[in-house]
């Protein structure tokens, strides 16, 4: 093989192996946290979690205390590479819904779990708020990911 053509080689091969690469870790990564996310889920059926006015009938509420959670994630370069891409024609950029999904679902779980463990038995008012991180390095418009608090009142029931 000649020099040029191991230069052309490593010029476009190695960004190449690195996006595949950050393809399959973060795929990876996603996938057993989507699956975390659901064992732990399914543990905490039963215990309510609503955003009612007001509280049902029968439910007196002998304590409370605000419980919170925040959660950052941030996505894998190759996603980021294609959100890029997708941003130059616009439109619906999918890669970035599982990071969202997965921040929400993960901020919400860790205050529902934080109530539960301090002898809570219901979040009531629950609210979300989403914070998006900016990259520090080139102009500083890049997202580097999110940032998702979870936040609402904790009530123990008669």
């Amino acid at each position: 093989m000649s020099a040029a053509a191991w230069e052309l080689l490593f010029t476009f091969g190695f960004p190449l192996t690195l996006l595949v690469l950050a393809y399959l870790v973060g795929s990876t990564i996603e996938r057993r946290h989507f699956a975390r996310l659901a064992e732990r889920e399914k543990a905490l059926v039963g215990f309510p979690v609503v955003n009612f006015a007001t509280l049902p009938p029968g439910w007196e509420v002998t304590r409370s205390d605000l419980k919170s959670a925040s959660i950052v994630v941030s996505l894998d370069y190759f996603k980021r590479v294609i959100a890029g891409l997708r941003a130059i024609v616009g439109g619906r950029v999918k890669t970035y819904e599982p990071l969202l999904d997965r921040a929400r679902r993960e901020a919400v779980l860790r205050m529902v779990e934080q109530a539960r463990d301090a002898g809570f038995d219901a979040v009531i008012n629950v609210r979300l708020q989403t914070s998006r991180l900016v990259s520090t390095s080139g102009n500083g418009e890049q997202t580097a990911g999110v940032e998702v608090l979870a936040f609402g009142t904790a009530i123990q029931r008669r």
